[in-house]
């Protein structure tokens, strides 16, 4: 008896033609961001292009954002893997409908239509809200270190950049004086012509550029925190000459105000910053996001900042105007955050975004560090302008509401961040600067949304 195989024939030749529709299953997400696209107002892409019919064609945008929106819901950023799925991978043939834009093509169009993309966020808070999955009885703010698209060995002190710039200037000036002893003759060297000089100091000069304006960015930074504190002595002192009491010599404060010269800037992305993350110190952004109890992200940010201590009124207007450009108008009854958002402008609700009447109850763990009161030297009790505040959120979070809000937080906002970083493996932005920067965090969550959309429309 012969062996029994399942054999293919390789040869055969279709002849029928082949249906895209046959090919994935009809849940597939494929077939769901292929819906979703159709849903959306692509007016803000089409108005970038010509509508007189001149000029080479462009892609549709309907088809573009159709691939981006599947790539970035499965993981997928670089450009060149996404051009190689379009023309390897059945999902993503028929997302660019048998068309196979380059990798080139791809990056432009998410750089030329940032904002476009970002607002996407907004639509699928929409679709979310459609099907019934925001509920804005309690939300939750949080933040997570995401690496840019530069590395940490790239920071320079000014010190540093001063010592690149005269070894730049000083090469250039060895390039001239072998010009003058050469004369006029046609040098050769054994392995062919020499580089022409006039490119080798182009390319210096160019390089030269770019080290002096990241030491004018320095000295920015470093006049800035000389102002700040000149600024504060000189209104301290006006307040002690209206009391009749003579001008005093203070301390500039570490925090914003003295003198830092190892302060660095980074050569590839100036916005981002070193920052300590779980996992060791990062190049790269504080990415701030807002979810509902469901998962549900209602605002996403990035900030320079490397701690969330500021950002708890802008997380809170933001999410107030992405709901408002949703159509969404259930109020937020309350706000979680952890101790990093503790601070005394934000517990007392001084900020006006935190200070409106119909602002959420804050529920903000305590943090461990900060003034509780110096000792007195009579021995009797002293106390922080801050410890009523504390004692005041202590017995709100003690009670059965505040203990169900904080177990809230640790399911809702931090699942989120791990959905994203291993669920999906995006650990670092693709895009440089800060405005690029967060165009694509929103892009991170609206695909994000409509992965939760999908799944839930799925069962």
């Amino acid at each position: 008896m012969g062996l029994n195989y399942v054999t293919g024939d390789r040869e055969q030749r279709f002849l029928l033609a082949p249906d895209m529709r046959d090919w994935l299953a009809p849940e597939h997400l494929c077939w769901f961001v292929i819906d979703v696209v159709e849903a959306l107002d692509l007016d803000a892409f089409h108005r970038s292009y010509r509508a007189d019919g001149h000029g080479r064609a462009a892609y549709d945008p309907a088809v573009m954002v159709a691939v981006l929106l599947y790539a970035y819901c499965t993981g997928v950023r670089s450009s060149r893997q996404i051009q190689r799925r379009c023309l390897e991978q059945i999902d993503y043939r028929i997302l660019a409908a048998g068309l196979a834009p380059d990798h080139v093509t791809l990056a432009r169009f998410r750089a030329r239509h940032a904002d476009a993309l970002a607002a996407v966020f907004v639509d699928s808070l929409r679709l979310c809200a459609e099907a019934g999955l925001v509920s804005l009885g309690a939300i939750a703010v949080d933040g997570t270190k995401i690496a840019a698209n530069a590395s940490i060995d790239r920071n320079r002190t000014s010190e540093e950049l001063g010592k690149q710039i005269s070894a730049i200037l000083a090469e250039a000036a060895e390039i001239d004086a072998a010009e003058d002893a050469a004369s006029d003759q046609d040098h050769q060297s054994e392995s062919g012509p020499a580089v022409d000089p006039a490119l080798r100091r182009a390319a210096l000069d160019a390089a030269r550029q770019r080290l002096e304006a990241a030491r004018t960015r320095l000295e920015v930074v470093a006049a800035d925190r000389a102002a700040r504190f000149e600024a504060r002595s000189a209104q301290l002192n006006a307040a002690r000459a209206a009391k009749g009491q003579p001008p005093r010599q203070f301390r500039p404060r570490a925090r914003d105000e003295a003198p830092k010269p190892g302060t660095t800037t980074n050569l590839t992305d100036p916005d981002s910053r070193p920052m300590q993350s779980r996992h060791g110190r990062v190049q790269g952004f504080n990415a701030q996001t807002v979810t509902t109890a469901g998962q549900i992200i209602v605002a996403a940010e990035v900030s320079t900042d490397s701690n969330d201590v500021a950002q708890l009124a802008p997380m809170l207007s933001a999410t107030r105007a992405g709901l408002t450009a949703a159509g969404i108008t259930e109020p937020i009854d309350a706000l979680v955050a952890d101790a990093g958002y503790w601070r005394a402008e934000n517990v007392n609700a001084s900020h006006p975004d935190l200070a409106r009447p119909d602002g959420p109850t804050l529920y903000i763990a305590v943090a461990r560090h900060g003034r509780r009161g110096k000792p007195r030297q009579d021995g009797k009790p002293s106390e922080a302008t801050t410890t009523a505040l504390v004692e005041q959120m202590t017995a709100r979070l003690k009670t059965d509401t505040g203990k169900k809000m904080m177990r809230m937080r640790s399911t809702s906002v931090e699942p989120v961040f791990g959905q994203i970083k291993h669920g999906r493996g995006i650990r670092q932005l693709s895009r440089r600067g800060l405005v690029a920067a967060r165009a694509e965090w929103k892009l991170i969550a609206a695909t994000h949304n409509l992965l939760k959309l999908y799944r839930a429309t799925a069962i």
